[in-house]
């Protein structure tokens, strides 16, 4: 069980975007590498990047930031948003970064997704976001009629190791988790389940705790922790231990 804190990435500052509403930012950071080092002092086993450029523009836009940030920790980076092809997968890993984070390639070109799962192994995740159950891509821009545990249960036959899901409506609105979809999803799956989006209390990791029975092995959560709801070592003591 892990808590993962979330840095996303904006013309190199550190945001937070309400629902994926790129009018909708708030910037806590213009110093991403220093807000990483942060969470690593405060306990984090694991932080999860998001490039909100490269998700946007299809492609990597951070990568000297994401780099920085990559060589400046001693714990595993994650890394997603616009990695949509080989070579992308090449240089985010080449970057330093120990796990990449596929979306819209999963949904648009699933075969690729299944030989980098060949190649790479548990260096590929596959982030699942999704409206009412229903796949985003591109961003979160664009629907893509897919449903979320369809899209999950193929991953999973592909050979992915581990998938993150997030609600978009609940994703950085402190509404709490929508456990329902999670815990469907996660009954679903044979592989573990990241959680994201919504968390809001100690409460809310609480309660996803209860669903490690079925799956949830990790929480990412980030607008809680830039707001002050609670802090990282709370959380992992409410949550890891």
């Amino acid at each position: 069980m892990q808590v993962i804190p979330a840095i996303d990435l904006h013309g190199g500052k550190c945001v937070r975007l309400l629902r994926g509403e790129r009018k909708k930012e708030t910037v806590y950071s213009l110093n991403p590498v220093e807000v990483a080092l942060k969470w690593q002092s405060q306990g984090a086993r694991r932080l999860h990047v998001v490039d909100l450029d490269g998700a946007f523009a299809g492609k990597p836009v951070n990568s000297s930031v994401i780099a920085q940030i990559a060589s400046s920790l001693g714990i595993p980076v994650q890394l997603g948003g616009g990695i949509r092809d080989m070579a992308t997968v090449k240089n985010a890993l080449n970057l330093g970064v120990s796990r990449v984070i596929l979306g819209t390639a999963a949904v648009e070109k699933p075969d690729l997704v299944k030989k980098l799962a060949a190649l790479y192994g548990e260096r590929i995740i596959v982030g699942i976001d999704a409206r009412e159950g229903v796949v985003a891509v591109r961003g979160w821009v664009e629907g893509s009629g897919k449903k979320a545990v369809d899209l999950a249960l193929e991953m999973q036959q592909f050979g992915v190791k581990e998938i993150i899901y997030t609600d978009i409506s609940r994703d950085g609105t402190l509404e709490g988790p929508n456990m329902e979809a999670l815990s469907t999803m996660a009954r679903a799956l044979k592989i573990p389940l990241i959680a994201s989006g919504g968390v809001s209390s100690l409460q809310d990791l609480h309660a996803l705790k209860e669903l490690k029975q079925l799956g949830v092995r990790g929480v990412i959560v980030g607008q809680a922790l830039y707001t002050g709801r609670f802090t990282l070592k709370d959380a992992i003591m409410e949550y890891e231990e």
